[in-house]
């Protein structure tokens, strides 16, 4: 069995990278599976070069199709090309997909046009907001997979309400947990940690970056504001895109214990989110993460597609306007926070799960008219 892994941004890249290490597990005990690590380009970043690859023992990509930027359309087309051409030359037993970004959809609808059958990872979630372009993504996406890995039962149950049946749902975890405790005994200290003398429990981490937040000027002014306002005399530490950063800058946003740096390394960031009061952010992915390192999280967005952190783990969902802030943050420093717990399979065995399944199933293109 050959199986295409699809990246194009980071994120992807620590939701494959449990499955890598799970298929190389199998094929030293014997198992016919082999995979292809197809970097679609869409996303470059300098931090996702050499050292991000090494810190979590992903393997260089076998095939970038170099999409590069542009509109959502440009991407989306540039990758269809490119990932078609790829399986004109060499077509796999199956294209296993994850997340939620445009190279997600892109490869998932240009394997099924080439009648390679699609496995989608994290597939059922579900934010209903359909301003949100990830949100169109698992839409589309899951429109045409033939089977789904799931990490919470709300995923299965939205894919059931959706018509998908029983058999091609596994609820199998989350490979991002996967990737988090392998790696969480080897958080390490960065710089700014001791330049800007930080104290375990004594610090909150921000990070913002979703339009809604970053591009309404007096949006994201009166965010801060109130932040910092309610945030007592604790050091706010921002690691900012540099897109972000040139907003700030433009809105004159300056404040004594607010600290931009610039973006910081799976190993990096998560040593300072393990040891934080508590992180604000408006991704999706770090709330998974805070979840189960035990560290308050609040949620600058009106919707999430992960229901089970705001219901079992330890994030608040606000929304996105600045009065809701103040009591939140009385909330955490009152000590009333919820403890939280850590939703089912979120146990770093997901990625074996998967596998298993995949071999047991003998999911490929033999089975492909069994789904559709």
């Amino acid at each position: 069995m050959k199986i295409d892994l699809i990246a194009g941004a980071r994120p992807n890249f620590m939701k494959i990278a449990p499955i890598i290490d799970a298929i190389k597990e199998r094929q030293k005990q014997g198992a016919d599976i082999a995979f292809r690590v197809v970097h679609t380009g869409q996303h470059y970043d300098k931090n996702m070069s050499g050292s991000f690859f090494k810190q979590l023992g992903i393997p260089d990509p076998d095939v970038n199709l170099g999409a590069g930027g542009g509109t959502q359309a440009e991407q989306t087309a540039a990758i269809m090309t490119g990932y078609e051409k790829l399986l004109l030359k060499e077509s796999p037993d199956l294209c296993l997909v994850v997340g939620d970004v445009t190279s997600t959809m892109a490869c998932a609808i240009t394997a099924q046009k080439m009648h390679v059958p699609v496995a989608h990872v994290e597939g059922g979630i579900r934010s209903g907001d359909w301003k949100m372009p990830e949100e169109i993504n698992r839409l589309a996406t899951d429109a045409v997979t033939n089977w789904f890995f799931t990490t919470s039962e709300t995923a299965n149950e939205n894919l059931r309400k959706s018509g998908v049946e029983e058999e091609r749902i596994f609820f199998v975890g989350n490979t991002m947990i996967d990737t988090l405790l392998k790696h969480r005994p080897h958080f390490r200290k960065h710089e700014v940690w001791d330049r800007l003398g930080l104290d375990i429990g004594q610090y909150i981490v921000m990070t913002l970056h979703r339009p809604s937040n970053v591009d309404e000027e007096e949006t994201l002014k009166e965010l801060i504001s109130e932040i910092m306002k309610n945030s007592g005399d604790l050091p706010i530490v921002f690691p900012v895109h540099p897109r972000t950063a040139k907003i700030l800058n433009y809105l004159g946003i300056d404040h004594e214990r607010l600290h931009l740096i610039e973006p910081l390394g799976y190993l990096e960031f998560n040593y300072l989110v393990e040891r934080s009061k508590a992180v604000i952010t408006d991704s999706g992915g770090i709330t998974e993460e805070t979840t189960v390192l035990g560290i308050p999280c609040i949620t600058l967005r009106n919707s999430t597609e992960r229901p089970e952190t705001v219901a079992i783990g330890t994030n608040e969902l606000l929304g996105t306007d600045p009065a809701a802030i103040r009591p939140a943050m009385d909330k955490l420093f009152s000590g009333k926070w919820k403890e939280g717990r850590i939703p089912e399979k979120w146990d770093g065995r997901a990625a074996e799960r998967i596998v298993e399944r995949l071999i047991k199933e003998n999911i490929n293109k033999n089975s492909y008219s069994k789904t559709k």
